[in-house]
């Protein structure tokens, strides 16, 4: 009996010393967070930057995929007006079977050699999508949440944009993907191939559109961006709305088809591609292999894995990232793809194995809710320091080089570690 004490004793002591530590560990993790001054630096320069809109020096256009991840910020220096009527340009030039496009555009600079749509409800704009992409539609409702959050505006959800309200119009992009973007055979969303999240295609030519050697395919991108958004969807309607579908349980049956289809429990990690009418690459080529950083990111935001597997996808892209001198956990895939199976797109380079803030930084708040909070500080600093470093914000960055690359003033890294570093403080504010 006494030894029983004793050893209960003994059990009871080692877990209340190593709570006590843990606590101490997570107090002054905290104090580092809250001094240092880098973090308030970003924050500064970020919010200058999101006085405007477009996606950054060389594009025109307000891109939604980027505006998505900047209107928090935008919202902290621009009035709610002004973000609130960009976000209704993207409903009043809605395709008539619900699709939503990529970017509008003043029609006097309409000249990228897209193919353009206009509407009356939208005078002097033009628009064009990305017709490889299944992100629009996702997107655009994330940023209405987004505007709601910060603002409290829920009347936005009631605003009639021709005879319809935005939430009718969400729904109807909810539709569009079902209809015209969805595979009944592995019940989830599809797209062309692409790398991870990108919008080129492998094939040479204009690799942002449908075309006749399109590939279509399932990749887990897309599918947590649409849970993302349903998610969101029902969290801003309000309580007494009749929904056109069980959008629950939609995003309950993408997310077990993900599970089922997607993820790969012995590799712990997400498989590039589903092919539903035959792959780009060659026979002798292992996609598999490559690990997908971006789409696992919006997985883990789309809450498809548990704390354990967060863990161990978050490893792997650290483990990634260490291959390259200049990488940070916002590599894009690894290892890139060669150029003999992507021709459109050459290894290193853009989406093919670049380095993008612009989705690194949407990892922090994912291992913050899970819990990761040395990882998430650890892993975003070296983002951070880079932005100071190049005394701006850049598309994206050559990993072998450290070259920043792309457009100059990129919105969407802005709006990104903004967020990022925003949801590191809260986290210290309460510790």
């Amino acid at each position: 009996m006494k030894k029983s004490l004793l050893l209960f004793s003994a059990v009871f002591c080692l877990l209340h010393l190593n709570s006590t530590a843990q606590v101490a560990d997570r107090a002054a993790l905290a104090r580092s967070i809250r001094a240092d001054t880098r973090l308030d630096t970003i924050q500064a320069r970020a919010i200058q930057l999101l006085t405007g809109f477009s996606a950054g020096t060389s594009y025109d256009e307000v891109w939604i995929r980027d505006f998505n991840t900047f209107i928090k910020g935008s919202l902290k220096i621009q009035p709610k007006e002004k973000v609130r009527n960009m976000l209704l340009m993207f409903f009043k030039i809605q395709g008539d079977d619900g699709n939503i496009v990529d970017g509008v555009v003043d029609s006097a600079k309409a000249n990228g050699g897209y193919q353009y749509r206009y509407s009356t409800l939208l005078p002097g704009w033009a628009a064009h999508k990305n017709t490889v992409e299944t992100d629009q539609e996702s997107s655009l409702v994330q940023a209405v949440s987004k505007y709601i959050d910060v603002t409290g505006d829920q009347s936005i959800l009631s605003e009639r944009i021709g005879a319809k309200t935005i939430l009718q119009r969400m729904e109807e992009s909810f539709s569009y993907i079902l209809k015209d973007r969805w595979s009944a055979k592995y019940g989830l969303v599809k797209g062309a191939a692409t790398v991870d999240w990108g919008d080129v295609q492998p094939e040479k030519g204009w690799g942002v559109a449908i075309n006749a050697h399109t590939k279509w395919a399932v990749d887990i991108y897309d599918n947590a961006m649409f849970v993302i958004a349903i998610n969101d969807f029902l969290a801003m309607k309000p309580a007494n709305y009749k929904t056109q579908q069980d959008w629950a349980g939609v995003a309950s049956k993408i997310k077990a088809n993900v599970r089922k289809h997607l993820w790969m429990p012995e590799a712990q990690k997400y498989r590039p591609h589903l092919y539903l009418n035959g792959s780009p690459f060659s026979k002798t080529f292992d996609e598999d292999k490559i690990l997908y950083c971006g789409g696992s990111v919006c997985a883990i935001l789309a809450g498809f894995n548990t704390p354990k597997e967060v863990q161990q996808i978050n490893l792997q892209i650290v483990a990634a990232a260490a291959k390259e001198k200049f990488a940070t956990i916002g590599f894009t895939v690894y290892p890139p793809y060669p150029e003999s199976e992507f021709p459109n797109m050459l290894p290193y380079s853009y989406q093919n194995g670049g380095d993008w803030t612009w989705f690194g930084g949407r990892m922090i708040p994912g291992l913050i809710s899970n819990q990761l909070i040395k990882e998430a500080y650890e892993e975003l600093m070296p983002m951070v320091d880079r932005a100071i470093a190049h005394k701006g914000f850049y598309e994206w960055y050559n990993v072998q080089t450290g070259e920043a690359k792309g457009s100059g003033d990129f919105r969407g890294e802005a709006g990104v570690l903004f967020d990022a570093v925003e949801s590191l403080k809260q986290w210290a504010a309460k510790n």
